[in-house]
């Protein structure tokens, strides 16, 4: 292979890389934003929500079941597009990043909520009957009893969820949000170039890579409650 004949292209490459690498970067801040965001107010909320779809109130967990059933059972760029679009006639008008860490926190709580509430009920009810003989009051039991043992049964689903979540952070570019996708989309645009391009799917599967090892790592630090 003549080196003489590539050596053009591979410095065309890697001054176009430090052109748009600093865009990108900024793109994949947002992306990141999008992630963290939502995990943070979407597991504690699919946690209240599994915990109150146990409830012996029956309207309560019939109104859980009908939350889970609308965020589960339509796409999340529909409600997307419901939020932002649709919102604003109503008077509700929200900032774009916003409205996207809205709208995948309340749809990622209702699969997080089903999957908390299946390892809730994993545990066998002779725990929560010990817990009570001893005086444990229900919150008591399930914080010290039963949750430190769901999170460990719940581990593999929820790492599944959030490995889907870095990679559903790319329908914001849908409504305009300068993420990573967008960034790149207007960069291939504009310059005729496909690099954005691969420099995206790079960040995609080294997230994904990065986020396997420490899910799998938690999934042994919590491998003690077996």
């Amino acid at each position: 292979m003549d080196y003489t004949q590539i050596a053009p292209f591979i410095q065309t490459a890697a001054r176009y890389a430090q052109l748009i690498l600093p865009a990108l970067g900024a793109g994949a801040r947002v992306t990141y934003t999008i992630f963290f965001s939502t995990l943070i107010f979407s597991i504690p909320l699919g946690l209240i929500l599994a915990i109150l779809g146990l409830s012996r109130l029956r309207a309560l967990r019939a109104l859980i079941v009908a939350y889970i059933w609308l965020f589960r059972g339509t796409p999340l760029l529909l409600q997307l597009f419901f939020i932002w679009f649709a919102l604003p006639h109503v008077g509700l008008r929200l900032e774009r990043l916003f409205a996207v860490v809205l709208t995948f926190s309340l749809n990622y709580a209702a699969y997080f909520a089903e999957i908390f509430r299946g390892g809730i009920q994993s545990i066998d009810r002779g725990q929560y009957e010990g817990c009570h003989v001893l005086g444990f009051t229900y919150p008591q039991t399930m914080r010290h009893v039963v949750l430190p043992q769901v999170v460990k049964r719940v581990l593999p689903p929820l790492g599944n969820e959030v490995i889907t979540l870095i990679k559903d952070t790319a329908l914001a570019f849908a409504i305009g949000v300068p993420d990573l996708i967008r960034v790149a989309q207007i960069a291939a645009g504009r310059d005729f170039r496909l690099d954005a391009y691969f420099y995206a799917v790079v960040f995609y599967l080294v997230n994904t890579l990065i986020l396997t090892w420490l899910l799998k790592k938690t999934e042994q630090r919590f491998a003690y409650y077996e």
